[in-house]
């Protein structure tokens, strides 16, 4: 699925990016507010959902090689966000719904989460 259905799935305003919608192909998604969950169970690849909207979040996704972000319940990233995510060419989307629609609603589109390893007792 591209950046541009998913921006339609969840109807999403694009922040930045909008010539890559097209281009960027996503498999799987992962949605956390705690950017060391990012970093133990994200692969590249993956879209961020995220209700954080710091500047760490892009240097988190660059770190893993996450190509886009969805800011989830409406929420704006803070301008040095924005301005980081576009020298690095990444797309920045905003949904107004809920993490939890946005997730339901990219999971029943067909987008796969990804795979948390579990722990045996």
């Amino acid at each position: 699925m591209n950046l541009k259905q998913i921006a339609a799935c969840i109807g999403a305003e694009i922040l930045h990016g909008e010539a890559l919608l097209e281009k960027v192909e996503i498999e799987r998604a992962y949605a956390s507010d705690l950017m060391s969950d990012v970093l133990a169970f994200a692969s590249p690849g993956t879209l961020l959902l995220t209700g954080l909207t710091n500047v760490q979040i892009i240097r988190t996704a660059q770190m893993m090689d996450i190509p886009a972000v969805v800011f989830v319940r409406g929420k704006k990233p803070q301008e040095e966000a924005v301005t980081l995510a576009r020298s690095a060419g990444m797309p920045l989307l905003v949904s107004s719904k809920s993490m939890y629609e946005t997730c339901g609603l990219l999971y029943a589109a067909g987008l796969s989460p990804c795979v948390i390893p579990t722990r045996e007792a």
